[in-house]
């Protein structure tokens, strides 16, 4: 039993980032905005296992969160693909302290792209209404999910990480 759940890890991991996403809890939450759940599972992943895969699995992730939120007309999957790809060119690092520190760093810069990605959507789509003052909320919600992705990636991202390379040793 345990030798399946450690074949699994990545897996069942994976799993729960669209329950994360649905679930939506308040009290993690700033000015009504969340983190971006899914950046503190890719970004381990990536590390780990490569830009290509980080970039395939990026597009998994927005399709999987995109067809949760139907109603929406806009997606998450340019942002989540390049930031995938972007991870998976981070090599891990040795010194503890640095690598808890550059996982709030790395997911804030790829938060920001994902959420620069999103607002542009947004904004080129109601590009006709012109009305400016849709910018303001649109960077608020940004500048609130960036912060609060990097305050929670170093205690997430590292113990996935840690279970990620854990899993991934039993394997070999």
């Amino acid at each position: 039993m345990n030798k399946f759940f450690t074949k699994k890890l990545s897996i069942i991991s994976f799993i729960f980032i669209p329950i994360i996403f649905l679930w939506h809890p308040s009290w993690l939450g700033f000015l009504g905005v969340q983190p971006y759940w899914p950046l503190f599972w890719l970004l381990p992943w990536s590390m780990i296992n490569g830009s290509i895969n980080g970039l395939i699995f990026g597009l998994f992730l927005g399709l999987i969160l995109d067809s949760l939120t139907l109603d929406n007309n806009f997606s998450q999957i340019p942002g989540l693909i390049f930031c995938g790809f972007l991870f998976g060119r981070i090599k891990l690092h040795s010194d503890i302290l640095v690598g808890h520190f550059r996982y709030g760093l790395i997911c804030s810069f790829g938060s920001f792209l994902c959420g620069t990605f999103y607002l542009s959507q947004i904004l080129f789509r109601n590009f006709s209404d012109s009305n400016s003052l849709m910018f303001i909320p649109g960077v608020k919600n940004i500048l609130a999910e960036v912060f609060l992705t990097g305050f929670f990636a170093p205690f997430i991202c590292s113990q996935l990480l840690r279970m990620l390379k854990f899993s991934r040793r039993k394997l070999h």
